[in-house]
């Protein structure tokens, strides 16, 4: 394309992805990012502490960095289950949501992005209209606010055993939450589309009246090598299903389905993270690379 991919869609990161906690101290990490003119937004999520939470607003005001909210690691971190059958359980992983809808309001974020939880056939459909209760909770608290709650599509049967699911289970969920919820959406990942073994195609079109959000990253799906599973190694590790080509296809099929939106773009960040001894700030470079490279093969 010889337009710039910036006309078409907001560049974020994930931030606890690009820089694990363990690794590098969060405010120098949204600084770092914020810095780099590359990025249009950043995703963040839950900050323990109130002065780092406050410090983070003022550098990405300052910034003028769009903010995006991930509520994932308050469901993954404590084990929460937004469709846990368990009623008390349930409330747990609703009661999060809640105070993630206050949070990221507080950061600036204009959403927030959750995932639903993991499901055994037996109780598929209690777990289904579970989760329909729990987001339709957190749906009408967030529109009060003028807010929006996205969720994550994620694999079935692999690695987080998410019920939602495929695409054609998140489509119909989707539209059950679209008859009594107009904020809700749904925000889809290309390094989970090898995980519930779907393409580029598949999912986009399948989805295509929900999608609210886009993230690009790889995974490995061969079954014994290393970075198995849903962990975001970055694009071209050993033994992973994608990189440049399957990002231009991913391109392709967005233009063809007319996500190209210069007036009003969407959000298109990465979720990839450094493995085991890698460093972060080379990962991010790496993936900038690949996007430049697709980008410049999609074809006006």
């Amino acid at each position: 394309m010889k337009d710039s991919i910036h006309k078409y869609f907001q560049i974020g990161t994930i931030q606890w992805m690009s820089h694990p906690p363990v690794n590098y101290e969060i405010l120098d990490s949204i600084k770092r990012i914020s810095c780099d003119d590359f990025f249009d937004a950043i995703e963040v999520t839950q900050f323990k502490e109130e002065e780092k939470r406050i410090k983070a607003k003022a550098i990405l005001e300052q910034a003028h960095m769009k903010v995006c909210y991930g509520a994932q690691p308050r469901l993954l971190g404590p084990g929460l289950n937004p469709n846990d059958t368990d009623e008390e359980g349930r409330k747990k992983a609703e009661a999060t949501l809640i105070e993630a809808v206050d949070e990221a309001d507080y950061l600036g974020a204009k959403g927030i992005a959750f995932l639903a939880g993991r499901w055994e056939e037996a109780t598929k459909e209690q777990a289904y209209r579970q989760l329909i209760k729990t987001t339709k909770n957190v749906c009408d608290y967030a529109a009060k606010k003028g807010m929006t709650v996205n969720l994550e599509v994620f694999d079935f049967d692999m690695d987080k055993a998410a019920l939602i699911g495929p695409a054609p289970l998140a489509a119909k969920f989707a539209a059950d939450m679209r008859t009594v919820c107009n904020n809700f959406g749904l925000m889809v990942d290309l390094s989970h589309f090898p995980t519930t073994y779907e393409t580029s195609k598949f999912v986009i079109q399948t989805l295509r009246p929900y999608i609210n959000h886009f993230h690009i990253g790889n995974a490995v799906i061969k079954m014994g090598c290393e970075a198995y599973g849903d962990q975001h190694p970055r694009f071209g590790f050993p033994d992973s299903a994608n990189d440049i080509p399957e990002l231009l296809d991913f391109f392709r099929v967005l233009k063809e389905e007319g996500f190209l939106n210069a007036e009003n773009p969407y959000v298109l960040s990465f979720e990839v993270k450094p493995w085991k001894e890698e460093d972060g700030d080379l990962i991010l470079a790496g993936t900038k690379r690949v996007i430049n490279r697709a980008w410049a093969l999609l074809e006006d």
